[in-house]
């Protein structure tokens, strides 16, 4: 029994790592990420994950007709830029931050209601590191209120 202490010790560690990680990148999408939508406010969703050079992730999300949104997207000032699309549900590129100087924010105002792709990469670095280099990736969306819009006009 007390051999087995030690190893069952070890192995909740182990499988804490993950949520560790999770946590610390909420909290850098909160810290960080969040002031890029400023003056949109946030709709109270932190996407955040760690991503490594060349990995990928996507996300789906609704957005609303006659509303003003903008993504912001930012990563950790440890890996490369951080690539995001944003597509349609035919997967038609609508916005590539690639060709605006990897920018971290896109606003936009949709016609029609339509559930959008956002789909993130993470670029591989061009020098030779001895390792892969990973962190925290973070998706936030922001809408202007109606107030706000007439305040634009």
């Amino acid at each position: 029994m007390k051999k087995l202490f030690p190893f069952t010790c070890i192995l909740i560690l182990c499988a804490m790592f993950p949520v560790l990680g999770n946590a610390q990148c909420k909290n850098f999408a909160k810290n960080i990420c969040k002031e890029a939508l400023i003056p949109y406010h946030h709709d109270g969703i932190y996407n955040a994950t760690i991503l490594s050079e060349g990995e990928t992730a996507e996300l789906f999300k609704t957005f609303y007709s006659g509303q003003d949104y903008r993504i912001a997207v930012c990563g950790a000032e440890d890996i490369p830029n951080v690539e995001f699309q944003v597509l349609d549900g035919e997967r038609n590129v609508l916005y590539s931050n690639k060709d605006n100087g990897y920018a971290k924010t896109w606003d936009f105002k949709l016609e029609s209601s339509k559930q959008l792709i956002i789909a993130i990469q993470v670029q591989t670095s061009d020098e030779m590191e001895p390792q892969i280099l990973s962190g925290c990736v973070a998706v936030l969306i922001g809408f202007l209120n109606v107030e706000d819009n007439l305040d634009k006009d």
